[in-house]
């Protein structure tokens, strides 16, 4: 087990550095001229938060880029500190209920008589209205407001000459990374990049790595596939794995969050593995959870997989005839005797039009109402049971029906699952979270609206909507305005120093989905139906960091037992004369550009040597284990 090192010592983190460095590029686009750091901020002054203030650094505020996708936290904190002590303890309990409460309740400070002479409050007053956060992420971007000007805009014929006009661009907020545009999208379209994954882009071409990573089918997955035969009943049928394990055993969970690791470790698929991903956290449902022993998996592999590079409109269908969606959001104690909202809520709220698309609590209780009958028997397959659909005429949003029979029920649910998928504002929500995903945490609207009017144009197809990312120059603009998840920096870790599976891939899968619990961020993990958020500010924790920073340790360590673990000295296979130059080429090797030079004479300091001493050795007297870590920790493999 390796050292776990600034445990007690947070005085030795690598320092931030102010502005970028960009060194000249030799890629196969022109690079404009050096970008020179942004201006100093002026030292924000007044009331700081209660109590004593708080002291700052020498060094002054965050640089731009850092700030960019983040809320003034001490302000949303301060301000909800005051609203709380105003209100009263009573704030705080309705400060709980959550959003369906909120509509119930109705704006804080309306009048009670309006209600009475206009009917606004109680089930009227949709989320959106009483105060609500249009979506999760922005409950941490608040204040942040959208970045409209990246720096470049527009959309291009192609990705590269995107990206090419984004390279002749200046970066509104540029950041530590060089401006490499095949760099930039290997970290955003896949899980971080290679060696392998940079020659191939660099051999055929931005286009044509984009075209064929849209058509996963068409590529070849062998270590992957390898990997994946240790945990058998990750991709087995309900039927199979009701043959396989004991009832109720929850193996076949446990093996899908270790497939999920495999697969995004080390599948040739990793723009597919991304979407795989996003939609799992879109349509979120925990592994394990409590009834889904039989079904997790199976929804894994038949509605999210099977849709991912489809239609929405397609998933969203197979999710509501899933065994696991039903049990997961308790749509199999829903009938028409006691209608349990939960799914017709999350349908609205989390799948489709989202917090701001209109709806009020009437829309959910009608929303329930038409997936009533939805359920799933006992061995774990899906059932429409016509005596438990609740029959009657339902309107939400723009979709009406009589509903007059039961046995009709299934089909009029599919019609307002296809008519919620293609919703204008299902289109404004998906549009905005892939741009999160992609582009930045607080994205321009422009760029919303540009894939959002896609989305319609193509009935929900999501290959369509990806191209015109990749071809929009807001893409190519935003390096490094994205921060890794601690499970991305993690599996990012495991690809660059070269991590495959080993004589004993199970033990040390497990193994590693252990670590990603310490990590905060274990594979299907996040419990509430939301999924995983992706805007930097909810990862900021210094437990967090210092876990992350271990787990470099780990993998330059070897920790990883049943594995092949690359050793650390074959990261440096050219010849180096001196430290300085063994320097540049170990950073070249594992964040793919030389350092700023104070953060390189920090890593000579550290060494306790000079930039001209002699090497003579390619593991540093036994110090290189220690050093690439040091790498790793920095923001530059940080960044996505």
């Amino acid at each position: 087990m390796p050292e776990r090192l600034f445990s007690d010592d947070p005085g030795d983190a690598p320092k931030k550095v102010k502005g970028a460095f960009f060194s000249d590029y030799t890629g196969e686009f022109p690079m404009p001229r050096v970008l020179q750091a942004p201006p100093e901020a002026t030292e924000r002054t007044g009331e700081e938060t209660e109590g004593a203030k708080l002291p700052r650094k020498a060094g002054g505020p965050a640089p731009a880029w850092l700030r960019t996708g983040r809320p003034a936290l001490h302000e949303l904190m301060r301000n909800r500190r005051q609203a709380l002590m105003a209100l009263g303890g009573g704030a705080v309990a309705l400060g709980a209920l959550g959003t369906g409460a909120a509509a119930v309740f109705g704006p804080v400070g309306s009048d009670p008589d309006e209600f009475v002479k206009t009917g606004n409050g109680g089930g009227n007053v949709s989320p959106r209205d009483a105060g609500s956060f249009s979506n999760r992420d922005s409950s941490y971007t608040s204040g942040q407001g959208d970045l409209n000007d990246l720096g470049a805009s527009g959309v291009a014929d192609t990705p590269s000459a995107a990206a090419v006009a984004a390279m002749r661009a200046t970066p509104r907020f540029p950041t530590p990374l060089q401006r490499d545009p095949v760099l930039h999208l290997l970290r955003r379209a896949t899980f971080g990049p290679t060696p392998a994954d940079i020659a191939l882009v660099k051999q055929i071409g931005i286009d044509a790595w984009i075209d064929q990573q849209l058509d996963p089918d068409k590529i070849a997955d062998p270590v992957a596939d390898a990997a994946l035969k240790a945990v058998p009943t990750a991709t087995m049928s309900t039927a199979d794995i009701r043959a396989t394990v004991k009832d109720g055993d929850n193996k076949p969970q446990y093996e899908l969050t270790r497939a999920v690791l495999a697969r995004q470790m080390w599948s040739s698929r990793q723009l597919f593995e991304v979407m795989v991903d996003f939609w799992n956290n879109h349509l979120n449902i925990t592994s394990p959870f409590d009834g889904g022993w039989d079904v997790r998996g199976p929804y894994d592999v038949g509605t999210i997989r099977k849709n991912a590079l489809g239609k929405f409109s397609d998933m969203l269908i197979a999710s509501a005839r899933d065994p696991a969606m039903m049990r997961y959001l308790d749509n199999t104690s829903s009938d028409k005797r006691n209608v349990n909202e939960n799914y017709g809520r999350e349908l609205l709220e989390l799948h489709t039009v989202g917090i701001d698309g209109g709806y009020n609590e009437k829309d959910v209780r009608n929303s329930a109402y038409l997936m009533t009958g939805r359920t799933a028997t006992r061995d774990g397959t899906f059932k429409y049971d016509q005596n438990k659909h609740w029959t009657g005429a339902v309107k939400v949003l723009g979709f009406q029906h009589a509903n007059k029979s039961a046995k009709d029920g299934l089909a009029v649910g599919d019609a307002y699952l296809l008519y919620l998928a293609t919703h204008p504002s299902t289109a404004r929500y998906v549009a905005r979270k892939l741009c999160v995903r992609f582009v930045c945490d607080t994205p321009p609207q422009g760029l919303v609206d540009r894939l959002a009017k896609t989305y319609q144009e193509s009935g929900s197809a999501i290959v369509p909507v990806l191209k015109v990312l990749f071809r929009s120059l807001e893409f190519w603009i935003a390096g490094g305005l994205k921060t890794r998840r601690p499970l991305e920096n993690f599996v990012a870790t495991a690809r660059v120093v070269g991590t495959t599976p080993g004589a004993d891939t199970a033990k040390a899968l497990d193994d590693m989905y252990n670590f990603t619990n310490k990590l905060g961020q274990p594979p299907l993990g996040w419990g509430p139906p939301d999924g995983y958020p992706d805007v930097a500010t909810a990862w900021s924790s210094a437990a967090g960091m210092l876990e992350t920073w271990n787990a470099h340790r780990a993998f330059m360590m070897q920790q990883w037992k049943g594995l092949n673990n690359p050793k650390a000295d074959s990261l440096v296979t050219q010849p180096a004369a001196t430290l300085g130059t063994y320097l540049d080429v170990l950073c070249n090797r594992l964040i793919f550009q030389p350092m700023q030079p104070a953060e390189k004479d920090a890593l000579i300091k550290f060494m306790g040597a000079k930039a001209d001493t002699r090497i003579t050795d390619n593991n540093l007297g036994g110090k290189l284990p220690l050093l690439a870590p040091l790498i790793l920790d920095s923001v530059y493999h940080a960044l996505r």
